[in-house]
C-alpha cells in the first residue's frame, strides 16, 4: 500500500470518526445552547446554534424555583444517595462474585453465567408490577432503600460478566508469586488482583452510576413521597398540558448531566492508572 493511499485512508477515517462525533454531540449541545436561551429565541422560527442574549433564568427557575414545593437539591441528595450506593455496592458484590466465577469451578458454573444474559434479555417494563409487590411485602415501598435494592439488582449480572473477563485475564502466577513471599489470600486479592481489575472496576462503575442516576420508571413508581423523588421525576414537573417548559426542561437537563460527566472524568485515572499498577512486583 502507498503512501498516497495510506494518506487517504485515514482522512477518510478521521473524517468519519469526525462525523460520528458530530451527530453524537449535536444533541447535547443543543441543549447546553437552549437552557440560556430564552423564551423568545427557544420559541423562534429562526433557529439560532447559540443564544444571542443569554440568560440564567431557566437555571434560576430550576434551582431556586421550589419545584413541586420541594427544593433542587433534594432532588440531587437523592439520586446522589441512590447513584453512589449502587456504584459501591454492585461493584463490590461483582467483584467477589466475578473472581469466583474466574478462579474457581464449582456445579453449575456454566449455568450461573448463562443466568446472567437471560436476566439482562428481560424488559424492565416486565418487571415493574412483581418488583412493586414484593417491595411492598417487604414494606419498602416510598423508601429509598427499596429503590436501591432494585437498582443493586439491575447492575449486579451486568458488572459480574464484565469483571469475570478483567479477572481472568490476570495470569495466575502473579498470584502464584505473591503467595510464594508469604502473602495470604486476602493481601494477595487486595495488593495484586484488585489493582489489575481497577479498569473493569471503572468501567462497570460507570455504567452502574448512569443506570441509577437516569432512572425513571422504577423510582416514579414506587416512590410516592416528594421528598423522596429523584432528578428525572423533577423533570416531568415541567410538562403539563397546556404546554411545555422548555428552557427549565433543558436547563434540568444539563444539571442532570454535569455529575455523570463529572465522575466519569473523576474515574478515567483511575482506569488508565490500573492498566500497570500492581503488575511490577516490589
Amino acid at each position: 500500500m502507498s503512501a498516497r493511499t495510506k494518506g487517504v485512508r485515514k482522512a477518510l477515517l478521521n473524517g468519519a470518526g469526525l462525523l460520528v462525533f458530530a451527530v453524537a454531540v449535536f444533541p447535547v449541545l443543543w441543549m447546553v445552547s437552549t437552557a440560556f436561551k430564552p423564551n423568545t429565541e427557544i420559541f423562534s422560527t429562526t433557529p439560532r446554534p447559540l443564544p444571542a442574549h443569554p440568560t440564567l433564568q431557566h437555571f434560576d427557575l430550576v434551582v431556586n424555583g421550589g419545584i413541586a414545593e420541594v427544593p433542587f437539591w433534594v432532588y440531587l441528595r437523592n439520586s446522589a444517595l441512590l447513584a453512589l450506593g449502587t456504584v459501591l455496592v454492585s461493584s463490590l458484590l461483582a467483584l467477589l462474585a466475578a473472581t469466583a466465577v474466574a478462579r474457581f469451578r464449582f456445579r453449575f458454573r456454566t449455568t450461573f453465567l448463562i443466568m446472567l444474559l437471560v436476566v439482562q434479555m428481560v424488559p424492565i417494563e416486565a418487571l415493574v408490577i412483581p418488583l412493586f409487590l414484593d417491595l411492598k411485602r417487604l414494606d419498602m415501598l416510598n423508601s429509598l432503600a427499596g429503590l436501591l435494592v432494585v437498582y443493586i439488582a439491575f447492575a449486579v449480572p451486568f458488572a459480574i460478566w464484565m469483571l469475570r473477563g478483567f479477572v481472568a485475564a490476570v495470569p495466575r502466577e502473579l498470584e502464584d508469586a505473591a503467595a510464594i513471599d508469604g502473602a495470604g489470600p486476602v493481601r494477595t486479592f487486595v495488593a495484586v488482583l484488585l489493582p489489575l481489575v481497577a479498569p473493569g472496576l471503572v468501567a462497570t462503575s460507570i455504567f452502574s452510576f448512569i443506570t441509577a442516576w437516569n432512572e425513571f420508571i422504577f423510582a416514579f413508581t414506587f416512590l410516592d413521597d416528594q421528598d423522596r423523588y429523584t432528578l428525572p421525576i423533577m423533570l416531568q414537573f415541567f410538562f403539563g398540558r397546556s404546554g411545555n417548559a422548555w428552557g427549565p426542561i433543558m436547563a434540568a437537563s444539563t444539571l442532570l448531566t454535569v455529575p455523570v460527566i463529572a465522575f466519569f472524568l473523576l474515574v478515567q485515572r483511575r482506569m488508565v492508572a490500573g492498566l500497570t499498577a500492581g503488575a511490577v512486583k516490589g
